[in-house]
């Protein structure tokens, strides 16, 4: 590794910002739903975790910048803690 990739690394560590994120599944609506208080704005939708979280990936990194949590000009590296939370009332035959 070359001093500038090192230093590099070294500045993105520096600017890590750690975003916890809440993903609920809504029985009615049939759709995970996220939200977060660590990302201004945050409400977003998706099938399946999977496409939640591929929704995340993009919507986050854009929220933050549209937020002035991350500056233009300015390298950063996002932490994403995503926690889901399902609820199902299972009928069981007498």
């Amino acid at each position: 590794m070359t001093l500038n990739m090192l230093q590099f690394s070294r500045e993105v560590m520096m600017n890590q910002i750690n975003c916890r994120i809440a993903a609920l599944w809504d029985a009615d609506a049939k759709v995970w739903t996220a939200s977060s208080e660590d990302v201004p704005g945050l409400a977003t939708e998706a099938d399946t975790l999977e496409a939640l979280t591929e929704k995340l990936r993009i919507l986050v990194p854009e929220l933050l910048r549209l937020n002035h949590v991350i500056q233009e000009n300015q390298a950063s590296t996002v932490a994403i803690e995503l926690t889901s939370h399902w609820q199902e009332l299972i009928q069981v035959a007498a």
